[in-house]
């Protein structure tokens, strides 16, 4: 008896297995992709203080683009002859991810936990474009062309966790909640550090002031 996840044609120059293998890859990055631009769409509802703006509008455009390749990535699986699956229950069921873990957050805990599923959503699409690498060219083709756009919208995230030294404020974290508290503390630290200088900064202005003013006095 057939498998009945083994298609009863695929494109040409594929066998119906090897079609099998590269609709399944590719499955499970049709997953992963709609649970990011869920959760992208989540967070760009539950952002919240000061960088509230520039966050809630940078990220729609990337759930539009994340929502296009879910399209793509459903309508290849169809092409290789198999069914893609799209409902909310499949996806629960067959993820091995837990759900985002933020709601309403500030902007930059939001972003720390985006460094985090960014992160691992890219790893997995780069381990998919290298295991269909020898199976099918327009599969890998479309999984480096996803890549190229994801690693964008990372950067994007990044930057706004990023210092002028070029240390991430999420490095060392694990998890999203993780990464969330880590950039609040950066932030802190950040703000802490800018209001101990700005005193002594004054002093400075003052005391040169004062210089100057003796100076002409002379």
């Amino acid at each position: 008896m057939a498998d009945r996840n083994t298609p009863r044609y695929t494109v040409p120059s594929l066998t119906t297995q090897q079609g099998a293998k590269v609709a399944a890859i590719l499955q499970e990055r049709l997953n992963s992709l709609t649970d990011l631009h869920l959760t992208l769409k989540h967070v760009h509802w539950n952002v919240v203080g000061p960088h509230f703006i520039a966050v809630h509008e940078m990220l729609d455009p990337q759930v539009d683009a994340v929502r296009a390749m879910t399209d793509a990535i459903a309508e290849r699986i169809a092409t290789l002859g198999t069914s893609p699956v799209g409902t909310p229950g499949a996806l629960v069921a067959a993820r091995t991810w837990d759900d985002y873990s933020l709601r309403r957050a500030s902007a930059i805990e939001h972003l720390g936990a985006l460094d985090e599923v960014y992160e691992g959503v890219i790893t997995a699409h780069r381990k998919a474009a290298k295991d269909t690498e020898p199976l099918d060219d327009v599969t890998n083709d479309l999984l480096i062309g996803h890549l190229h756009e994801l690693e964008l919208f990372h950067w994007f995230v990044r930057a706004h966790l990023e210092s002028a030294g070029g240390d991430l404020s999420t490095a060392g974290a694990t998890t999203e909640k993780g990464a969330a508290q880590k950039a609040a503390a950066g932030t802190r630290s950040t703000s802490t550090r800018s209001t101990k200088a700005a005193p002594k900064t004054a002093a400075a202005k003052t005391t040169a002031g004062r210089t100057t003013t003796a100076r002409k006095k002379k």
